[in-house]
């Protein structure tokens, strides 16, 4: 469903669960009671949706927009909110266990009863200018607002890449390279693909499960940028 236009849509109680979303544009649709349970929602656009008792767990915001967004009791245990824009947003009463919370806040995010821990750090915008909080900055700030949560110092992130390849193709000269990246214990995999660029990949989750034959082998980061040059440099 990546770039599906969903605007206004009716889709209260639908299970989207592992869904790719990306660059979907989902402003002033009704989202209650639906499972996003581990979806991607990249590069989204969700101004003005309603996601209230939504299941968010483990889904990946990153860059979305969801200006003036409701959250009402909406469960984003484990959810990584990356680049997000909540300006407006209404996350009342929501749960927020071991959520990554890198987004932008105002003073007319509601955060009344948002329990939970969170990693942060966020930004504040105030008079059109943002000031970036952490810590215990931002824990006083969303607690003297209502909320009940702890900010958490965010666990180091980790980086693994993997060449894979099947005859004809080696380890120097792979078919193509996945990275799994670790974001607050939360796995996001990724294939950079002929759109030069790291995009959603379900092969190493697939290769986990026994469903994939094709082989791959961990490489270092060095290896993995000098594919990166290669193929920028044939494909422009």
């Amino acid at each position: 469903m990546t770039k599906t236009v969903l605007r206004n849509a009716k889709l209260v109680g639908t299970d989207l669960y592992r869904t790719h979303l990306e660059g979907a544009v989902l402003d002033g649709a009704d989202l209650s009671s639906v499972s996003l349970v581990k979806a991607e929602i990249d590069e989204a656009s969700l101004r003005g949706a309603t996601l209230d008792e939504a299941d968010l767990g483990s889904a990946s915001f990153w860059a979305v927009d969801a200006r003036s967004a409701r959250f009402r009791a909406a469960k984003l245990d484990g959810a990584s909110l990356i680049d997000v824009k909540l300006e407006g947003a209404d996350l009342t009463d929501a749960s927020a266990r071991e959520t990554s919370l890198k987004a932008v806040l105002d003073e007319h995010t509601v955060v009344q009863g948002l329990t939970g821990t969170l990693f942060v750090p966020a930004e504040i915008g105030q008079a059109n200018v943002r000031r970036e909080i952490d810590g215990l900055e931002l824990e006083r700030w969303l607690n003297s607002r209502g909320a009940k949560v702890r900010v958490l110092t965010p666990r180091s992130d980790a980086i693994t890449y993997c060449a894979k390849f099947i005859e004809g193709y080696s380890r120097s000269h792979p078919q193509g390279i996945v990275r799994r990246r670790m974001v607050n214990g939360v796995a996001h995999d990724e294939a950079f693909t002929s759109n030069l660029r790291w995009e959603p990949t379900e092969y190493l989750r697939l290769h986990e499960l026994g469903h994939n034959e094709v082989d791959h082998v961990e490489i270092s980061e060095a290896e993995a940028v000098a594919f990166i040059e290669e193929v920028t440099r044939q494909n422009t």
